[in-house]
């Protein structure tokens, strides 16, 4: 399982992590948004970004994923589709 960060499509965040798909459906994000980076759609929808990302990290915890494993913060290394 890889990483995902801000500049992860959020399709492949369903993908590595179909958990989260809630969590974008309760922000009121598309998940079949052409493809464009969770820092993008932030940005269009007015989203904090911190809040989002801590919102995917809780809903990845709880389903017994290693945050390791789960989320990149840094914005480095992270899923390249």
């Amino acid at each position: 399982m890889s990483a995902c960060d801000l500049d992860t499509s959020v399709p492949d965040w369903i993908i590595e992590h179909p958990e989260t798909l809630t969590v974008f459906l309760d922000f009121g994000i598309d998940y079949s948004c052409g493809g464009k980076s969770l820092g993008y759609l932030c940005d269009q929808h007015g989203l904090d970004q911190e809040v989002l990302l801590a919102a995917l990290l809780s809903k990845i915890e709880a389903s017994g994923v290693p945050p390791d494993n789960a989320l990149n913060h840094t914005g480095e290394g992270g899923h390249n589709p």
